[in-house]
């Protein structure tokens, strides 16, 4: 029998700890960085040296944005589905999608140098659970119509998929979520002020 602890009401055993250590070496898949050694090229010393598609896109050309952010996605997706192969509870699989993103962000085997992780974001939340996710596309899109800029636009979708863990009486059960979006902006934070900076 598995060791289980009682946390916030829920069952956490050793099959969710493996889970969970499962999501984040998955994570450290690097797309871009695979791509870009068939290149004979470290995407980690051109352009923005970050490892996702919009810079792999940037210095390899189209095709090499696709198959990232494809990569990328995927692997957010198969974790999520993996979990709900394991009838899973939703928070687990939420804890499963915050690891996932941060094996991608903070890959052990690159010396946690990675990418920001919105791929990887989207492909684990259209699986985790499609009808609160279009809420992000949603928000996404009426602000990126305001605002013409795609990062920006982003922070409209976080808000309004915030909101919708609020609606439905979920914040708790998918506070993981959050806190990957968090993170996800924490890594935007550049951009941002750079793109802010701009504007006034």
């Amino acid at each position: 029998m598995t060791k289980e602890n009682y946390i916030g009401g829920h069952n956490l055993n050793e099959s969710s700890l493996i889970y969970w250590l499962f999501c984040y070496l998955v994570g450290n898949f690097m797309t871009a960085y695979i791509v870009g050694k068939w290149k004979n090229i470290d995407l980690r010393k051109q352009s923005s040296e970050n490892l996702g598609a919009r810079n792999a896109g940037r210095v390899l050309g189209r095709s090499a944005f696709i198959i990232t952010l494809l990569g990328d996605a995927l692997k957010g997706a198969l974790v999520i589905i993996y979990g709900q192969m394991m009838n899973f509870e939703q928070w687990i699989l939420a804890v499963g999608m915050l690891f996932v993103i941060v094996g991608h962000i903070y890959p052990l085997w690159l010396r946690f140098h990675g990418g920001k992780g919105v791929a990887t974001f989207i492909g684990a939340g259209l699986s985790l659970e499609p009808s609160l996710f279009c809420w992000m596309i949603v928000g996404t899109v009426l602000l990126l119509l305001i605002i013409r800029n795609l990062t920006i636009g982003m922070l409209g979708g976080f808000t309004f998929y915030i909101a919708s863990f609020i609606w439905k009486g979920s914040f708790v059960i998918y506070s993981a979520v959050i806190l990957s979006i968090c993170i996800i902006i924490w890594k935007h934070y550049g951009n941002l002020l750079q793109i802010l900076s701009h504007r006034e």
